[in-house]
Order: C-alpha cells, then sequence, then structure tokens
C-alpha cells in the first residue's frame, strides 16, 4: 500500500470489504454457501495481488500465518459458540488466498534477486 490511488485503492477496498463480508457472512450465515466461498476466495486474490506490496509482505505473512492458525484451530476451541466458528471459518475463506498469493509473489521476488 506504498502508494495512494489506482489499483492500490482497489487493494484497499477489497481488503475492507472482505473482512467486513467476512464477518457479517460468518455472524449470519451458520455454513458458507459455495457462492459465498467463491466470493471470499476472490475477494481475497484480489487482496494477496494488489494490496501488499514492498516493506508490508513480510509483516502481512507473519499477521497472516498467525490468523490462519488461530482461526483454524479457534474453530474447534469455540465450537460451543456456533457464530464465533462461522465467523473463523470465514476469515480462513479469506485470507488463506491473500496469504497464499502474497507468500508465491515473495518466494518469486528472492528467487528473483
Amino acid at each position: 500500500m506504498a502508494k495512494v490511488g489506482g489499483v492500490n485503492m482497489i487493494g484497499k477496498w477489497a481488503f475492507l470489504i472482505g473482512f467486513v463480508l467476512a464477518v457479517l457472512l460468518g455472524a449470519f450465515s451458520r455454513t458458507l454457501t459455495p457462492y459465498m466461498v467463491y466470493a471470499l476466495v476472490v475477494i481475497g486474490l484480489v487482496v494477496g495481488f494488489l494490496n501488499v506490496a514492498g516493506r508490508e509482505v513480510s509483516q502481512f505473512l507473519i499477521s497472516g500465518a498467525v490468523l490462519v492458525i488461530v482461526a483454524s484451530l479457534g474453530q474447534e476451541t469455540i465450537s460451543t459458540v456456533p457464530i464465533m466458528g462461522s465467523v473463523l471459518q470465514a476469515l480462513l475463506t479469506l485470507f488463506v488466498p491473500a496469504t497464499l498469493i502474497v507468500a508465491v509473489k515473495h518466494a518469486f521476488s528472492l528467487a528473483k534477486n
């Protein structure tokens, strides 16, 4: 998110919309329908491709990895609160593709150098 405007604004809005959408879908739906999953995955891919650049890569990968691990393990721990499990599942659906894309982009940039 080094520059303001253009493609970078799409990435910023995709992140914000994706996060809010994941929380809302998780809070108001016990299970994610295939269309909900596709929407969150596509938004996650957009976030991964457009939102993270330069110095932010390491911070995003660390926070993304922690979020994915905690959400994955937290689903079983918080199974008594179904809404929390659904929200964590929706966040996983958003952040796994985003984190994967950023990690692959970073690996390619390291291989070039």
